[in-house]
């Protein structure tokens, strides 16, 4: 059935939703950090720079602005709510590194109105399964996305490039934060995943289509944790699986 969005707004979802994280195999701790909120139609994964002083910090930090969220009376109020959290939290991060770098990217899926909207800052990711397609809905912070863009390197180099792992964007690392937001509207039996780039940058994307796809979110949630493992295990594995059905 097709949903025109005007007409979504107007319809009452029911959420089914499960998260899992793994430290992986090659981390000796583990700087992922999630929420899955589904009474406030909120899901959260934020992701620890391994690659600065205390990442497990940043992404936590992000997680405790945001664990008390509640939804505002419009789409609008709930999303400038989120946006005041992630720069609060922006400046704590700021505030605990004493000259050094405390970062986390993060990704939030926020379920309202019949709407969902995706905020995000860095590379953790959001995509969606319909009808058998799946499709990124974010679009990563990353200097080899901006390279793409420019059309200097090409769809295959992205996830081999020498620069791979730098992103432009994460909570703690600018003065000033900059949170991309884009609107998803919603049918019945779309299914949602939110990850950290421990399970993209292993699994691959029919890989992703396949896992998500399975039976039900339980079981689509281990299969894309399991992968990722299988395959190396290299960094954080964190993943939300979140599914929309009439009410």
């Amino acid at each position: 059935m097709n949903i025109p969005a005007e007409l979504s707004e107007h319809i009452n979802f029911s959420w089914t939703s499960c998260a899992s994280t793994d430290v992986g195999h090659m981390r000796r701790a583990n700087e992922d950090s999630f929420l899955d909120a589904r009474e406030n139609g909120l899901w959260v994964v934020a992701d620890g720079m391994g690659g600065h002083s205390r990442g497990d910090l940043a992404s936590q930090t992000i997680i405790r602005q945001l664990v008390d969220f509640a939804p505002g009376n419009t789409a609008e109020d709930s999303i400038d709510d989120l946006k005041s959290r992630l720069y609060a939290a922006n400046t704590a991060c700021r505030d605990k590194a004493r000259g050094d770098v405390i970062g986390s990217t993060v990704a939030i899926l926020l379920s309202q109105g019949g709407m969902c909207y995706c905020l995000w800052a860095g590379d953790s990711r959001i995509y969606r399964l319909r009808d058998d397609e799946l499709e990124q809905i974010t679009e990563d912070h990353s200097l080899v996305q901006e390279l793409y863009k420019r059309g200097e390197i090409s769809a295959n180099d992205l996830e081999t490039h020498p620069s791979s792992n730098v992103i432009t964007r994460a909570i703690g690392v600018h003065e000033t934060l900059e949170v991309a937001v884009v609107e998803a509207p919603v049918k019945p039996g779309d299914r949602f995943l939110v990850c950290s780039d421990g399970l993209f940058k292993d699994v691959k994307i029919d890989e992703i289509k396949n896992c998500l796809a399975a039976p039900t979110p339980n079981q689509a949630l281990r299969d894309l944790v399991a992968q990722a493992l299988a395959r190396g295990g290299s960094d954080n594995v964190t993943a939300i699986v979140v599914q929309a059905a009439f009410s």
